[in-house]
């Protein structure tokens, strides 16, 4: 595991990559650290040059679990500061999803996270999964704003009210599952009619075709991969689809597939 993630640093480093999205519950954080505090000076870049976000776990969705939460995942990365810093879920492990103490968890856990924003431990703070009930209902026990909110997004799977209650906020989305359910071994999004004549047409990857229409509809992308020639290729998105290209894309959601958790459940 260690010499894979080190490669994989290396390459994306090499092919110009600069964001690097880890977090508690990936048990890659003290990797992804060594390989940076390793690698940045082989690359001519300094800490400044790279942006790195992490996760509070739902097992510490708790008001009295985030400092020690956090100052771990600190401690597993081992740079001067962190730069994002999410609540990866809504929901708290071991709590029943429609259980409103998940509210009240979240709620405190966020009030966690704007002390650590105004401690100047953290550069900005944000959360994962979150529709826009939870959102709603974070903003109106605070009054502060996530800055980010990192959801699944791809043509199989995206919300248009999301994006527009998110912009309207002030809040970046950013997606992860940008190629459906690559992750877990599902081409289904990938063989797609639509995408196959997408990506012939301007002789690209399918992986290109994906992330230029998450892209184009103003949302973040955070591009997975660790095969070298798809980190390179992934970030080499040298086209612009058509509206016609777009739209063509967006029916795809009617399939309405899901690949990952469902903040949905949770209350």
């Amino acid at each position: 595991m260690f010499y894979s993630h080190y490669r994989t640093v290396d390459c994306a480093l090499a092919a110009g990559y600069r964001l690097f999205d880890t977090a508690a519950v990936y048990q890659n954080e003290l990797f992804l650290g060594y390989a940076l505090r390793k690698l940045l000076p082989k690359h001519g870049l300094t800490r400044e040059d790279v942006f790195v976000t992490t996760k509070l776990s739902p097992a510490a969705l708790s008001g009295d679990l985030v400092a020690d939460a956090f100052r771990k995942s600190f401690d597993n990365i081992g740079l001067d500061y962190i730069d994002l810093y999410l609540i990866h879920f809504p929901g708290a492990a071991k709590v029943n999803a429609q259980s409103p103490q998940n509210k009240e968890l979240r709620i405190e856990a966020w009030k966690e996270f704007i002390k650590l924003y105004d401690q100047g431990k953290v550069k900005a703070i944000g959360v994962s999964n979150f529709t826009i009930t939870h959102l709603t209902e974070l903003i109106e026990a605070t009054g502060i704003e996530p800055m980010v909110n990192q959801v699944e997004w791809h043509p199989h799977y995206f919300q248009p009210d999301l994006l527009q209650y998110c912009d309207s906020h002030n809040i970046r989305l950013q997606a992860y599952c940008s190629f459906g359910g690559l992750a877990v071994s599902n081409n289904t999004l990938m063989e797609e009619t639509i995408v196959r004549q997408t990506y012939a047409k301007y002789k690209a990857t399918p992986a290109q075709v994906l992330l230029a229409w998450s892209l184009q509809r103003g949302v973040a992308v955070i591009p997975k991969s660790l095969t070298p020639h798809r980190i390179k290729s992934n970030i080499q998105i040298n086209f612009r689809l058509t509206q016609e290209d777009l739209a063509q894309l967006d029916t795809l959601g009617a399939a309405n597939i899901k690949y990952s958790w469902d903040p949905k459940l949770v209350a």
